[in-house]
Parts: C-alpha cells; structure tokens; sequence
C-alpha cells in the first residue's frame, strides 16, 4: 500500500509548521483505519475462513411455494441447477435468492454468505461480527477521505 504522501504528491510537515487541519484530521483517520487492520489481520489476509450462519438466522428463513408461473418461467436452484417444479418448497435469504433447502441448509453450515450475491448473513462468532462492524467502519473512512480530498482538491 503506498503512503498518504505518495498517493496524494505532496510532504510530509517540517519542523515548526502548523498543519492544515483538515488534511491532519484525514491522516489520523487513515492512521486509525490501519491500527485495526492489525486487530484482525487474519481475517483480512483470507487465513481465517467466514463462519457459518447463525442457527437462529438459519432457522428463521422463509419457506417459499413456487408458483406455477414461476415454475413455467424455468426458474431453478443457483448450487444445483434442478429447475423447480410447480409447488416446490425452496428457502429463501434476505437477499432474495431462493434455493432448495437441501442444497443450501449444507452451504450455510459451512460459510455465512449467499453463495450467488456473497451477501452475508449473521453469525454466532463474536468475533467476526466484530471484525465485520470494523469493516464496514473502514470502509466508511475511506469513503470520506475520499470525499474530503475531493472537496479540497476537486
């Protein structure tokens, strides 16, 4: 990753000098952005794998009837492939996806996310929704610095 100075052409304060404010304040958040990543390193190098979907989560996805018109359409499971047939009970995630149960309950038991959108669901490892609140935090000051350093040199 290359520095704030060197992504942004510019150097770092001399002795003595008062710093811009804004451009202090845009550092520190990128100091503190950093200082986290350490916290939970092996999440973001991949070598800690997400943990499955909560149970409660799990348990409580809606079960869908597909309609004959859906059933007409060809609709079929994203993991196996196998068109739905009129009737079919399949579960649907909060993203909207829809799969038969048998295919998706194994898939959740391993991993928290959908397996066609990765949305994520929620889990029981403290831990990891910790790490995915600080993510989302990261993610936030990035977004801003971003618009700060539009707003300033745009």
């Amino acid at each position: 990753m290359t520095s704030y100075f060197d992504e942004h052409d510019c150097e770092p304060l001399k002795e003595g000098e008062r710093p811009n404010e804004l451009l202090h304040l845009a550092r520190l958040l990128l100091d503190t952005g950093l200082a986290f990543e350490d916290e939970f390193s092996g999440f973001f190098r991949g070598e800690k794998p997400p943990p499955p979907a909560s149970k409660k989560v799990v348990e409580s996805l809606p079960s869908i009837l597909i309609s004959p018109t859906q059933a007409a359409t060809g609709a079929s499971c994203p993991i196996c492939l196998g068109k739905y047939d009129e009737e079919d009970s399949v579960k649907q995630l909060p993203c909207k996806h829809r799969f038969h149960p048998t295919c998706i309950m194994p898939w959740l038991e391993r991993t928290n996310s959908c397996p066609v959108c990765r949305h994520e669901l929620p889990t029981d490892d403290k831990e990891y929704e910790e790490f995915r609140k600080h993510k989302a935090r990261k993610e936030q000051r990035d977004f801003d610095l971003e618009n700060l350093h539009g707003s300033m040199y745009g």
